[in-house]
């Protein structure tokens, strides 16, 4: 793993780095030692090669390694606290590759669905959530950005939206990486937008203006029962992957132009907590709903943790 030395009042500190970059934190050693780490953190990500990491990490993680792979797998799982007992398969040595390990399906039952008109549809964190302002997304204090560049340019599509609602949810190294749908929903047309990988933990959020309208995205509307619906997985980072049930892996190949498929003649129909995509390595979802009545669940607050099939919002 590449490192980068910090030197402090004559102490030597490393900051693992790649770590940082899929981890919901900075690592408390480096925090004690350099107040400024964070910065230094979001700094050295606008010269690393990104994507080079990128593709190392894509390969890496399909690669069928024997004992080897099952030896990161449970090294991850000590790491990061990953809960197996809920996984449809509980040892690590059944998983040919890391990419099988961290897309795993969970036991039936193991994220019951909640009577709302829409669901959590990850395991996660709360980013954000809230108004949009005209066409103006909250990312964190000091940064916001608009809908149009988050859904890839497209003006008539974020006119939809303007001064409605949006949800950023944040998923760590530690959750379940299948994306499910919040409510019903048929598919109507599905983006893929190229853009920077940079990190999206929290500290990023904090340091990177208009982060999630410029990290590689894929961008799916949907027509619900509640109006559309635009659903994006956000890339980043070693996210070596995004893929959507409907379409398999969309990325890589990354030709750095928008790629655009249409389903309005198709009749792909997903109900309320169908999967409807998965991340391969930890990245953030980012929901856009039009303007109307809608009522967050009392329990959400920006930070909070939550399970997928647990109430998010309802019909005011």
């Amino acid at each position: 793993m590449s490192s980068v030395c910090i030197v402090h009042q004559g102490q030597r500190r490393v900051l693992p780095l790649l770590e940082g970059l899929v981890s919901d934190r900075i690592s408390p050693d480096v925090v004690e030692v350099a107040p400024l780490s964070e910065r230094l953190f979001v700094a050295l990500q606008h010269v690393l090669p990104k994507r080079a990491l990128t593709e190392l990490a894509g390969w890496g993680a399909s690669a069928r390694g024997g004992a080897l792979t099952t030896a990161f797998i449970r090294w991850f799982i000590g790491r990061y606290g990953v809960n197996m007992a809920e996984a449809v398969q509980a040892d690590p040595a059944a998983y040919a590759s890391f990419n099988e390990f961290f897309t795993r399906p969970l036991k039936p039952g193991a994220r019951p669905m909640a009577a709302a008109d829409w669901v959590s549809p990850v395991d996660g964190a709360i980013s954000q959530f809230g108004p949009i302002a005209r066409d103006q997304v909250f990312q964190a204090k000091g940064h916001a950005y608009s809908t149009t560049a988050l859904v890839g340019g497209d003006g008539a599509l974020a006119a939809h939206f303007e001064n409605g609602h949006f949800a950023t949810l944040y998923l760590s190294p530690r959750d379940y990486h299948r994306i499910h749908m919040p409510c019903d929903g048929r598919l109507l047309r599905m983006v893929h937008v190229p853009g920077d990988l940079f990190s999206v933990n929290p500290a990023t959020a904090r340091g990177v203006p208009g982060l999630f309208a410029r990290n590689e995205r894929v961008v799916c509307l949907f027509d619900t029962p509640h109006g559309p619906l635009v659903l994006i997985l956000v890339g980043a980072t070693i996210v070596g992957s995004m893929a959507t049930v409907w379409h398999g892996q969309v990325n890589p190949p990354r030709p750095g132009t928008v790629r655009e498929w249409l389903y309005s003649d198709q009749d792909i129909c997903l109900k309320q907590g169908d999967e409807m995509g998965r991340f391969l390595l930890g990245s953030t979802v980012v929901m856009l709903w039009p303007a109307g009545g809608m009522q967050w669940s009392p329990t959400w607050s920006p930070g909070q943790g939550i399970r997928m099939g647990e109430v998010m919002a309802q019909r005011a």
